[in-house]
């Protein structure tokens, strides 16, 4: 069976049968519980699973059983991704979305056996991330850098010897200098650190080490390590929060329960929207975007982009591969790879050689 309407969007859930939207919400809150996974994970695994159950229903309503669904009504609903076009590695992840369903459905009785135990994944391609050049990174760095110290009010000393005509316009505004400084305080930490832009958008100010120049991290599954962050980055933190952070920063609205509803509420998060709350992942990625593509011969990159650039000049500097593998909190080096332990210690005396703006 295949739906006859394969084309249309997804289902929502309560557009789903009750044994699908039963079985769904059940998987969410299995992931979100047992398996402790990200937001992110949670949220692409139910759009895949229910992409597989619009597939499974059709134009009239009628679903197929969760008991009934074989491996070849999985390999048509792939086959049908893929004459849509959908890339393939996002096939391989809704492979792997629907294998940890069809696991979930067996262990807890909705399914007698395992449909997709034997469902391949697609070979992925050699394709590189885009990554910068090491001198294409400190242009990018270095133009946010100026931009932020042009605007900086605490700065005293001129910025130019002798003023430019063309730049006669009206000064920046307190906001506006505020928000030079956070931009080039956020590209030089996703640098200098190599975090995910979700991991960036979730860091508080207490998790800031000042003195040994490390931040802790909130990685994937709740899991925490610490990253040590080079001068460059040091020093436009500093900025950030003493001359622009205060700007931004803004009292949060109080719970409705609370009777205090006039205290003062400001956000802990480390970097801030324009209206004072914790910046989204959204945001980043345009200051990112924006950064990367107003540097003459560099190509506009993500933040993902800016992880990789991280990376790879730490390994063209020498930096051990596995020393790398918990900069960048993953798990393990590839999948025949055993993941090793490396001591804080060491992990820093490698940054401090290895990475560019340490």
């Amino acid at each position: 069976m295949s739906a006859s309407h394969p084309h249309a969007p997804p289902l929502t859930a309560d557009q789903l049968s009750p044994e699908y939207a039963d079985a769904l919400e059940a998987f969410v809150e299995d992931l979100r519980i047992q398996r402790n996974a990200s937001v992110h994970t949670v949220r692409n695994y139910s759009a895949d699973v229910r992409s597989l159950m619009t597939f499974l229903t059709e134009a009239d309503g009628h679903a197929l059983a969760l008991i009934d669904i074989e491996l070849g009504n999985l390999r048509q609903w792939l086959m049908d991704q893929s004459r849509r076009g959908v890339a393939p590695g996002t096939i391989a992840r809704r492979i792997a979305a629907i294998r940890s369903f069809c696991a979930f459905c067996t262990r807890t009785g909705r399914m007698e056996h395992n449909p997709a135990a034997r469902l391949a994944s697609p070979r992925k391609g050699s394709r590189l991330p885009a990554v910068l050049q090491q001198s294409q990174t400190a242009a990018v760095m270095n133009r946010a850098a100026r931009a932020g110290a042009d605007t900086d009010p605490t700065r005293t000393e001129p910025t130019r010897t002798e003023p430019d005509p063309a730049d006669a316009t009206t000064p920046p505004s307190p906001r506006d200098r505020a928000i030079a400084l956070r931009d080039a305080a956020i590209l030089e930490v996703l640098y200098a650190t190599g975090v995910r832009v979700s991991e960036l958008a979730a860091m508080d100010v207490s998790d800031l080490d000042p003195e040994r120049r490390l931040i802790t991290v909130l990685g994937k599954g709740d899991k925490e390590r610490r990253v040590p962050y080079g001068l460059p980055a040091a020093r436009a933190l500093e900025a950030w929060i003493a001359a622009g952070r205060p700007e931004l920063s803004a009292p949060a609205p109080a719970p409705a329960s609370d009777s205090a509803g006039s205290a003062d509420r400001r956000s802990p998060a480390l970097f801030l929207g324009v209206r004072g709350g914790r910046i989204n992942v959204r945001q980043v990625r345009e200051i990112v975007h924006r950064a990367t593509a107003a540097v003459d011969g560099v190509a506009e990159l993500s933040p993902h982009g800016l992880r990789h650039s991280a990376a790879t000049h730490m390994v063209e500097n020498g930096a051990d591969l596995r020393q790398v593998q918990e900069y960048l909190g993953h798990s393990t080096l590839s999948s025949t790879q055993i993941y090793t332990h490396v001591s804080l210690g060491r992990l820093s005396e490698s940054y401090y050689r290895a990475h560019p703006r340490a």
